[in-house]
Protein backbone atom coordinates (compact mmCIF):
# COMPACT_ATOMS: atom_id res chain seq x y z
CA UNK A 1 0.00 0.00 0.00
CA UNK A 2 1.16 3.54 -0.70
CA UNK A 3 1.63 6.29 1.84
CA UNK A 4 -1.55 8.42 2.27
CA UNK A 5 0.59 11.48 1.45
CA UNK A 6 2.13 10.07 -1.71
CA UNK A 7 0.26 9.30 -4.94
CA UNK A 8 0.77 5.79 -6.28
CA UNK A 9 3.14 5.18 -9.18
CA UNK A 10 2.02 1.60 -9.82
CA UNK A 11 -1.53 0.30 -9.90
CA UNK A 12 -1.90 -3.43 -9.30
CA UNK A 13 -5.10 -5.45 -9.59
CA UNK A 14 -5.47 -9.21 -9.01
CA UNK A 15 -8.61 -11.06 -10.00
CA UNK A 16 -9.53 -14.72 -9.73
CA UNK A 17 -10.31 -16.48 -13.01
CA UNK A 18 -11.38 -19.92 -14.15
CA UNK A 19 -8.93 -22.78 -13.70
CA UNK A 20 -5.86 -22.73 -15.96
CA UNK A 21 -4.39 -26.07 -16.99
CA UNK A 22 -1.14 -24.90 -18.57
CA UNK A 23 0.41 -21.73 -17.15
CA UNK A 24 3.41 -21.93 -19.45
CA UNK A 25 1.22 -21.49 -22.54
CA UNK A 26 0.75 -17.83 -21.52
CA UNK A 27 4.50 -17.09 -21.48
CA UNK A 28 6.46 -15.45 -24.29
CA UNK A 29 7.96 -18.06 -26.64
CA UNK A 30 11.29 -16.22 -27.03
CA UNK A 31 11.60 -14.58 -23.60
CA UNK A 32 9.59 -16.71 -21.14
CA UNK A 33 9.22 -15.46 -17.58
CA UNK A 34 8.13 -18.34 -15.37
CA UNK A 35 8.38 -19.95 -11.92
CA UNK A 36 6.74 -23.38 -11.71
CA UNK A 37 6.53 -26.39 -9.43
CA UNK A 38 4.15 -29.36 -9.75
CA UNK A 39 2.04 -27.35 -12.21
CA UNK A 40 1.51 -24.40 -9.86
CA UNK A 41 3.36 -21.11 -10.01
CA UNK A 42 3.40 -17.81 -11.87
CA UNK A 43 4.11 -16.67 -15.42
CA UNK A 44 4.93 -13.09 -16.36
CA UNK A 45 3.84 -11.26 -19.51
CA UNK A 46 5.50 -8.08 -20.74
CA UNK A 47 8.07 -5.98 -18.88
CA UNK A 48 7.32 -2.83 -16.90
CA UNK A 49 10.70 -2.17 -15.28
CA UNK A 50 12.31 -3.06 -11.97
CA UNK A 51 15.94 -3.26 -10.84
CA UNK A 52 19.09 -3.72 -12.87
CA UNK A 53 22.71 -3.73 -11.85
CA UNK A 54 25.67 -4.60 -14.04
CA UNK A 55 29.19 -5.55 -13.04
CA UNK A 56 30.71 -3.86 -10.03
CA UNK A 57 32.90 -0.89 -10.83
CA UNK A 58 36.59 -1.01 -9.86
CA UNK A 59 37.31 0.02 -6.29
CA UNK A 60 37.19 3.75 -5.72
CA UNK A 61 35.33 4.64 -8.93
CA UNK A 62 31.78 4.55 -7.55
CA UNK A 63 30.67 7.95 -6.18
CA UNK A 64 28.18 6.15 -3.92
CA UNK A 65 27.17 2.62 -3.12
CA UNK A 66 24.24 1.74 -5.38
CA UNK A 67 21.05 0.57 -3.67
CA UNK A 68 20.64 -3.14 -3.15
CA UNK A 69 17.85 -5.15 -4.80
CA UNK A 70 16.04 -5.26 -1.43
CA UNK A 71 16.25 -1.47 -0.96
CA UNK A 72 15.15 -0.78 -4.51
CA UNK A 73 12.24 -3.17 -4.21
CA UNK A 74 11.03 -1.58 -0.97
CA UNK A 75 10.94 1.80 -2.69
CA UNK A 76 9.04 0.40 -5.66
CA UNK A 77 6.55 -1.48 -3.48
CA UNK A 78 5.93 1.64 -1.36
CA UNK A 79 4.60 3.42 -4.46
CA UNK A 80 2.13 0.70 -5.45
CA UNK A 81 -1.63 0.78 -4.97
CA UNK A 82 -2.47 -2.93 -4.71
CA UNK A 83 -5.93 -4.43 -4.97
CA UNK A 84 -5.47 -8.12 -4.12
CA UNK A 85 -8.45 -9.86 -2.55
CA UNK A 86 -6.89 -13.32 -2.99
CA UNK A 87 -3.64 -12.85 -1.03
CA UNK A 88 -2.06 -16.07 -2.21
CA UNK A 89 1.62 -16.74 -2.92
CA UNK A 90 2.33 -14.91 -6.18
CA UNK A 91 -0.68 -12.58 -6.22
CA UNK A 92 -0.47 -8.78 -6.02
CA UNK A 93 2.67 -6.89 -6.98
CA UNK A 94 5.38 -9.34 -8.10
CA UNK A 95 8.85 -9.18 -9.59
CA UNK A 96 10.89 -12.05 -10.99
CA UNK A 97 14.60 -11.97 -10.24
CA UNK A 98 17.92 -13.44 -11.26
CA UNK A 99 21.11 -12.29 -9.55
CA UNK A 100 24.74 -12.81 -10.48
CA UNK A 101 26.75 -15.36 -8.48
CA UNK A 102 29.73 -13.04 -7.96
CA UNK A 103 29.61 -9.28 -7.45
CA UNK A 104 32.54 -9.04 -9.89
CA UNK A 105 30.62 -10.86 -12.62
CA UNK A 106 29.92 -9.20 -15.97
CA UNK A 107 26.38 -10.62 -15.81
CA UNK A 108 23.55 -8.27 -14.94
CA UNK A 109 21.40 -8.82 -11.85
CA UNK A 110 17.74 -8.03 -12.49
CA UNK A 111 14.33 -7.75 -10.87
CA UNK A 112 11.71 -7.74 -13.62
CA UNK A 113 8.20 -6.42 -13.03
CA UNK A 114 5.84 -7.85 -15.65
CA UNK A 115 2.79 -6.03 -17.00
CA UNK A 116 0.65 -9.05 -16.20
CA UNK A 117 0.99 -12.23 -14.17
CA UNK A 118 -0.95 -15.44 -14.64
CA UNK A 119 -0.84 -17.73 -11.63
CA UNK A 120 -2.16 -20.89 -10.04
CA UNK A 121 -1.98 -22.11 -6.45
CA UNK A 122 -3.75 -25.15 -5.02
CA UNK A 123 -6.57 -25.18 -7.53
CA UNK A 124 -7.15 -21.41 -7.74
CA UNK A 125 -6.08 -19.33 -10.75
CA UNK A 126 -5.72 -15.59 -11.24
CA UNK A 127 -4.54 -12.75 -13.42
CA UNK A 128 -2.71 -9.72 -12.03
CA UNK A 129 -2.35 -6.58 -14.11
CA UNK A 130 0.32 -4.01 -13.27
CA UNK A 131 0.53 -0.56 -14.83
CA UNK A 132 2.08 2.81 -14.21
CA UNK A 133 -0.40 5.42 -13.02
CA UNK A 134 0.28 8.00 -15.73
CA UNK A 135 1.77 5.94 -18.54
CA UNK A 136 -0.36 5.22 -21.56
CA UNK A 137 0.87 1.71 -22.36
CA UNK A 138 -1.57 -0.84 -23.77
CA UNK A 139 -2.24 -3.87 -21.60
CA UNK A 140 -0.64 -7.01 -22.97
CA UNK A 141 -2.85 -9.80 -24.22
CA UNK A 142 -3.34 -12.49 -21.57
CA UNK A 143 -4.05 -15.45 -23.82
CA UNK A 144 -2.44 -18.86 -24.31
CA UNK A 145 -0.14 -19.16 -27.31
CA UNK A 146 0.39 -22.28 -29.39
CA UNK A 147 3.78 -23.89 -28.85
CA UNK A 148 6.32 -23.66 -31.66
CA UNK A 149 7.97 -26.68 -33.25
CA UNK A 150 10.30 -28.93 -31.31
CA UNK A 151 14.01 -28.16 -31.57
CA UNK A 152 17.22 -29.58 -30.18
CA UNK A 153 20.73 -28.53 -29.24
CA UNK A 154 23.95 -30.27 -28.27
CA UNK A 155 26.39 -29.00 -25.66
CA UNK A 156 30.12 -29.64 -25.82
CA UNK A 157 33.22 -28.88 -23.71
CA UNK A 158 33.63 -25.27 -22.73
CA UNK A 159 36.57 -23.33 -21.34
CA UNK A 160 37.31 -25.94 -18.67
CA UNK A 161 37.39 -29.40 -20.27
CA UNK A 162 37.30 -32.66 -18.26
CA UNK A 163 41.09 -32.90 -17.96
CA UNK A 164 41.32 -29.27 -16.92
CA UNK A 165 38.58 -29.77 -14.35
CA UNK A 166 40.38 -32.69 -12.72
CA UNK A 167 43.55 -30.61 -12.57
CA UNK A 168 41.60 -27.79 -10.89
CA UNK A 169 40.19 -30.26 -8.35
CA UNK A 170 43.71 -31.41 -7.49
CA UNK A 171 44.79 -27.81 -6.95
CA UNK A 172 41.76 -27.23 -4.74
CA UNK A 173 42.53 -30.31 -2.63
CA UNK A 174 46.12 -29.08 -2.21
CA UNK A 175 44.82 -25.69 -1.02
CA UNK A 176 42.46 -27.35 1.46
CA UNK A 177 45.16 -29.63 2.83
CA UNK A 178 47.44 -26.60 3.16
CA UNK A 179 44.84 -25.02 5.46
CA UNK A 180 43.68 -22.21 3.14
CA UNK A 181 40.04 -23.30 3.47
CA UNK A 182 37.83 -26.28 4.35
CA UNK A 183 35.65 -26.65 1.25
CA UNK A 184 35.28 -25.12 -2.20
CA UNK A 185 32.71 -25.73 -4.94
CA UNK A 186 34.31 -25.91 -8.37
CA UNK A 187 32.29 -25.76 -11.58
CA UNK A 188 32.99 -26.49 -15.23
CA UNK A 189 31.16 -25.32 -18.33
CA UNK A 190 29.52 -26.69 -21.48
CA UNK A 191 28.70 -24.53 -24.50
CA UNK A 192 26.54 -24.83 -27.59
CA UNK A 193 23.94 -23.06 -29.70
CA UNK A 194 20.20 -23.28 -30.33
CA UNK A 195 18.29 -22.23 -33.45
CA UNK A 196 17.29 -18.57 -33.59
CA UNK A 197 13.54 -18.23 -33.07
CA UNK A 198 13.30 -21.42 -31.01
CA UNK A 199 10.29 -21.56 -28.68
CA UNK A 200 12.12 -21.58 -25.34
CA UNK A 201 8.99 -22.79 -23.57
CA UNK A 202 9.82 -26.22 -25.02
CA UNK A 203 12.92 -26.30 -22.83
CA UNK A 204 11.00 -25.10 -19.77
CA UNK A 205 8.30 -27.71 -20.40
CA UNK A 206 10.82 -30.55 -20.74
CA UNK A 207 12.42 -29.64 -17.40
CA UNK A 208 9.08 -29.19 -15.62
CA UNK A 209 7.78 -32.54 -16.87
CA UNK A 210 10.94 -34.52 -16.04
CA UNK A 211 11.65 -32.82 -12.69
CA UNK A 212 8.26 -31.81 -11.26
CA UNK A 213 9.51 -31.53 -7.66
CA UNK A 214 12.14 -28.91 -8.51
CA UNK A 215 11.73 -25.18 -9.03
CA UNK A 216 11.52 -24.79 -12.80
CA UNK A 217 12.40 -21.24 -13.80
CA UNK A 218 12.87 -18.98 -16.80
CA UNK A 219 14.08 -15.45 -16.04
CA UNK A 220 15.94 -13.23 -18.49
CA UNK A 221 17.18 -16.17 -20.54
CA UNK A 222 18.28 -18.25 -17.55
CA UNK A 223 16.32 -21.51 -17.74
CA UNK A 224 16.63 -24.44 -15.36
CA UNK A 225 15.17 -26.78 -12.76
CA UNK A 226 16.71 -26.31 -9.32
CA UNK A 227 16.21 -28.80 -6.48
CA UNK A 228 17.65 -26.40 -3.90
CA UNK A 229 15.57 -23.75 -2.13
CA UNK A 230 17.75 -20.85 -1.05
CA UNK A 231 14.98 -19.31 1.07
CA UNK A 232 11.21 -18.95 1.15
CA UNK A 233 9.50 -16.20 3.16
CA UNK A 234 5.73 -16.46 3.54
CA UNK A 235 3.69 -14.46 6.04
CA UNK A 236 6.44 -14.48 8.65
CA UNK A 237 7.58 -18.09 8.17
CA UNK A 238 11.06 -18.69 6.75
CA UNK A 239 12.15 -22.01 5.24
CA UNK A 240 15.19 -23.27 3.35
CA UNK A 241 16.43 -26.59 2.00
CA UNK A 242 20.15 -27.29 2.05
CA UNK A 243 21.56 -29.76 -0.48
CA UNK A 244 25.19 -30.87 -0.40
CA UNK A 245 26.51 -34.38 -1.00
CA UNK A 246 25.57 -36.24 -4.16
CA UNK A 247 25.66 -39.71 -5.69
CA UNK A 248 24.18 -41.06 -8.97
CA UNK A 249 21.06 -43.21 -8.80
CA UNK A 250 21.53 -46.99 -9.08
CA UNK A 251 20.70 -48.84 -12.28
CA UNK A 252 18.18 -51.12 -10.49
CA UNK A 253 16.29 -51.22 -7.18
CA UNK A 254 19.12 -53.00 -5.34
CA UNK A 255 21.78 -50.66 -6.72
CA UNK A 256 19.64 -47.65 -5.94
CA UNK A 257 19.30 -48.68 -2.29
CA UNK A 258 23.04 -49.26 -2.09
CA UNK A 259 23.70 -45.81 -3.56
CA UNK A 260 21.42 -44.10 -1.04
CA UNK A 261 22.97 -46.02 1.87
CA UNK A 262 26.49 -45.26 0.66
CA UNK A 263 25.72 -41.54 0.47
CA UNK A 264 24.16 -41.40 3.93
CA UNK A 265 27.33 -42.96 5.42
CA UNK A 266 29.93 -41.14 3.34
CA UNK A 267 32.28 -39.18 5.59
CA UNK A 268 33.29 -36.95 2.68
CA UNK A 269 29.68 -36.09 1.77
CA UNK A 270 28.56 -35.70 5.39
CA UNK A 271 31.42 -33.25 6.00
CA UNK A 272 30.50 -31.30 2.87
CA UNK A 273 26.86 -31.21 3.96
CA UNK A 274 27.68 -30.11 7.49
CA UNK A 275 29.58 -27.05 6.22
CA UNK A 276 26.58 -26.06 4.09
CA UNK A 277 24.04 -26.43 6.91
CA UNK A 278 26.19 -24.53 9.41
CA UNK A 279 26.53 -21.70 6.89
CA UNK A 280 22.75 -21.35 6.50
CA UNK A 281 22.01 -21.60 10.23
CA UNK A 282 24.64 -19.00 11.12
CA UNK A 283 23.35 -16.57 8.50
CA UNK A 284 19.64 -16.92 9.27
CA UNK A 285 20.17 -16.80 13.04
CA UNK A 286 20.08 -12.98 13.39
CA UNK A 287 16.84 -12.74 11.36
CA UNK A 288 14.90 -15.82 12.50
CA UNK A 289 13.70 -17.04 15.89
CA UNK A 290 12.86 -20.64 16.78
CA UNK A 291 15.29 -21.70 14.03
CA UNK A 292 15.28 -25.46 13.67
CA UNK A 293 16.93 -28.07 11.51
CA UNK A 294 17.01 -31.86 11.72
CA UNK A 295 20.15 -33.15 13.44
CA UNK A 296 20.91 -35.53 10.57
CA UNK A 297 20.34 -35.05 6.82
CA UNK A 298 17.92 -37.19 4.83
CA UNK A 299 18.50 -38.60 1.35
CA UNK A 300 16.51 -36.76 -1.31
CA UNK A 301 15.68 -38.80 -4.42
CA UNK A 302 15.64 -37.09 -7.81
CA UNK A 303 15.23 -38.80 -11.18
CA UNK A 304 18.99 -39.03 -11.79
CA UNK A 305 20.69 -38.74 -8.39
CA UNK A 306 20.51 -38.76 -4.59
CA UNK A 307 21.28 -35.69 -2.49
CA UNK A 308 21.90 -35.27 1.22
CA UNK A 309 19.29 -32.74 2.30
CA UNK A 310 18.36 -30.80 5.43
CA UNK A 311 15.25 -28.64 5.83
CA UNK A 312 15.56 -25.49 7.92
CA UNK A 313 12.61 -23.48 9.28
CA UNK A 314 11.82 -20.67 11.69
CA UNK A 315 9.81 -17.51 12.31
CA UNK A 316 10.93 -14.14 10.98
CA UNK A 317 12.20 -12.06 13.90
CA UNK A 318 12.64 -8.72 12.13
CA UNK A 319 11.41 -6.81 9.09
CA UNK A 320 13.71 -8.56 6.63
CA UNK A 321 12.18 -9.30 3.24
CA UNK A 322 12.88 -12.35 1.11
CA UNK A 323 15.45 -10.25 -0.77
CA UNK A 324 17.19 -9.25 2.47
CA UNK A 325 17.46 -12.94 3.39
CA UNK A 326 18.73 -13.76 -0.09
CA UNK A 327 21.45 -11.13 0.28
CA UNK A 328 22.42 -12.48 3.69
CA UNK A 329 22.53 -16.13 2.58
CA UNK A 330 24.21 -15.89 -0.79
CA UNK A 331 26.61 -17.43 -1.51
CA UNK A 332 26.05 -20.45 0.72
CA UNK A 333 28.70 -23.06 1.42
CA UNK A 334 26.73 -25.40 -0.84
CA UNK A 335 27.69 -23.37 -3.95
CA UNK A 336 30.83 -21.50 -2.86
CA UNK A 337 32.57 -23.15 0.09
CA UNK A 338 33.89 -22.50 3.59
CA UNK A 339 35.10 -19.93 4.61
CA UNK A 340 33.20 -17.95 2.00
CA UNK A 341 35.83 -15.32 1.15
CA UNK A 342 38.61 -17.87 0.78
CA UNK A 343 36.36 -20.10 -1.33
CA UNK A 344 35.37 -17.23 -3.65
CA UNK A 345 39.02 -16.26 -4.06
CA UNK A 346 39.95 -19.83 -5.03
CA UNK A 347 37.00 -20.09 -7.44
CA UNK A 348 38.18 -16.93 -9.20
CA UNK A 349 41.68 -18.41 -9.48
CA UNK A 350 40.73 -21.89 -10.68
CA UNK A 351 37.62 -21.33 -12.84
CA UNK A 352 38.68 -19.77 -16.18
CA UNK A 353 35.23 -18.32 -16.86
CA UNK A 354 32.57 -16.07 -15.40
CA UNK A 355 29.76 -18.07 -13.77
CA UNK A 356 27.24 -15.37 -14.61
CA UNK A 357 23.96 -16.19 -12.85
CA UNK A 358 24.79 -19.90 -12.42
CA UNK A 359 24.62 -20.77 -8.69
CA UNK A 360 23.18 -17.32 -7.98
CA UNK A 361 19.73 -16.58 -6.55
CA UNK A 362 16.68 -16.91 -8.84
CA UNK A 363 13.04 -16.50 -7.84
CA UNK A 364 10.34 -13.94 -7.14
CA UNK A 365 9.32 -11.40 -4.50
CA UNK A 366 5.99 -9.71 -3.78
CA UNK A 367 5.13 -6.26 -2.52
CA UNK A 368 5.05 -7.37 1.12
CA UNK A 369 8.50 -8.97 0.96
CA UNK A 370 7.31 -12.57 0.67
CA UNK A 371 8.92 -14.71 -1.98
CA UNK A 372 10.45 -17.96 -3.13
CA UNK A 373 14.11 -18.12 -4.12
CA UNK A 374 16.17 -21.06 -5.32
CA UNK A 375 19.82 -21.47 -6.23
CA UNK A 376 20.20 -21.42 -10.01
CA UNK A 377 21.38 -24.97 -10.64
CA UNK A 378 20.72 -27.51 -13.45
CA UNK A 379 20.34 -24.53 -15.77
CA UNK A 380 21.57 -22.86 -18.93
CA UNK A 381 21.91 -19.24 -19.96
CA UNK A 382 20.26 -18.73 -23.34
CA UNK A 383 21.89 -15.77 -25.04
CA UNK A 384 24.14 -13.36 -23.20
CA UNK A 385 23.69 -12.37 -19.57
CA UNK A 386 25.78 -9.26 -20.20
CA UNK A 387 24.16 -5.86 -20.89
CA UNK A 388 22.67 -5.16 -23.32
CA UNK A 389 20.86 -8.43 -23.95
CA UNK A 390 19.19 -8.48 -27.34
CA UNK A 391 18.19 -11.80 -28.88
CA UNK A 392 17.79 -10.06 -32.25
CA UNK A 393 21.57 -9.67 -32.54
CA UNK A 394 21.89 -13.37 -33.26
CA UNK A 395 21.14 -14.36 -36.86
CA UNK A 396 20.96 -18.13 -37.26
CA UNK A 397 21.81 -19.40 -33.79
CA UNK A 398 21.80 -18.26 -30.17
CA UNK A 399 24.66 -19.19 -27.80
CA UNK A 400 24.01 -21.40 -24.78
CA UNK A 401 26.24 -21.99 -21.77
CA UNK A 402 25.63 -24.37 -18.86
CA UNK A 403 27.58 -25.05 -15.68
CA UNK A 404 27.73 -27.79 -13.08
CA UNK A 405 29.89 -28.07 -9.98
CA UNK A 406 30.94 -30.33 -7.15
CA UNK A 407 31.93 -29.68 -3.55
CA UNK A 408 35.62 -30.26 -2.99
CA UNK A 409 36.95 -31.23 0.45
CA UNK A 410 40.22 -32.79 1.62
CA UNK A 411 39.08 -36.32 0.73
CA UNK A 412 37.90 -35.47 -2.79
CA UNK A 413 38.89 -37.65 -5.75
CA UNK A 414 39.16 -35.76 -9.08
CA UNK A 415 37.62 -38.56 -11.16
CA UNK A 416 34.62 -38.90 -8.83
CA UNK A 417 34.08 -35.13 -8.77
CA UNK A 418 34.12 -35.07 -12.58
CA UNK A 419 31.52 -37.86 -12.61
CA UNK A 420 29.36 -35.83 -10.21
CA UNK A 421 29.36 -32.86 -12.59
CA UNK A 422 28.34 -35.17 -15.45
CA UNK A 423 25.36 -36.38 -13.43
CA UNK A 424 24.40 -32.79 -12.57
CA UNK A 425 24.60 -31.74 -16.22
CA UNK A 426 22.12 -34.43 -17.24
CA UNK A 427 18.83 -32.55 -16.63
CA UNK A 428 19.72 -29.56 -18.81
CA UNK A 429 21.65 -31.58 -21.42
CA UNK A 430 18.78 -34.08 -21.82
CA UNK A 431 16.18 -31.30 -21.98
CA UNK A 432 18.13 -29.45 -24.67
CA UNK A 433 18.56 -32.65 -26.67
Amino acid sequence: MTSPHRPPELVVETREIEHIDDLLAYASPDEPLAWLRRGDGIVGIGHLGGYQRGPRSPAGTDPATPPSPAETWRRIAATADVDDPMRLPGTGLVAFGTLAFDEHSTATSRLMIPQAVVGRHRGRSWVTRIRRMHAEVPDPEVVPRAYGPYWSATLGPGTLNPAGYQAAVRQAVDAIRAGELEKVVLARDLVGTIPAGADLRRLVRALADDYPDTWTFAVDGLIGASPETLVTASRGVVTARVLAGTIPRGTDAHGDTEASTSLSHSTKDLDEHRYAVQSVLATLGPHVRHLRADPEPFTLKLPNLWHLATDVAGDLADSASALDLVAALHPTAAVAGTPTDAALDLIRRLEPFDRGRYAGPVGWVDGEGNGEWAIALRCAQIGSAEPPRNVAEYSATIPVVAHAGAGIVAQSNPEKELLETRVKFRPIVDALA
